[in-house]
């Protein structure tokens, strides 16, 4: 079974920076990783989980939600089964719990719903102090 795990998170003054992992492995026959796509979604305390962007390995696009874009960066490292989420400009708003999770097969334009994911990893904490 596919396993995620998620690092990286930590506490950073308003507008740091944070390079979250996602190392991937499990992969069975049928799919690999660079078949797949990975998302990258976050939860913050009393609100719904919500998605911050979403690399496919399959395609070689990355897509953002409206809360990245122009902050956060998405890549890839096949070697390493590995996704990192470069987060830049950060801000209080940002404190919540990430996640990254499989897509397979990558569902492309409707990237964002959690539901279209297969695994999930643990998440990691990412707080942003003012």
């Amino acid at each position: 079974e596919v396993q995620l795990v998620e690092s990286g998170g930590g506490l950073v003054q308003v507008g740091g920076s944070l390079r979250l992992s996602c190392a991937a492995s499990g992969f069975a026959s049928g799919f690999t990783f660079d078949e797949v796509a990975i998302g990258w979604f976050r939860q913050a305390p009393g609100k719904e989980r919500e998605a911050v962007g979403c690399i496919s390995n399959s395609e070689g696009t990355t897509y953002y939600a409206g809360i990245a874009k122009g902050r956060f960066a998405l890549s890839s490292d096949s070697a390493k089964s590995t996704v990192f989420l470069q987060m830049n400009t950060l801000e209080p708003g940002d404190t919540a719990v990430y996640y990254c999770a499989v897509d397979s097969p990558p569902h492309g334009s409707i990237w964002y719903f959690p539901d279209e994911y297969d695994y999930w990893g643990q998440g990691t904490q990412v707080t942003v102090s003012s």
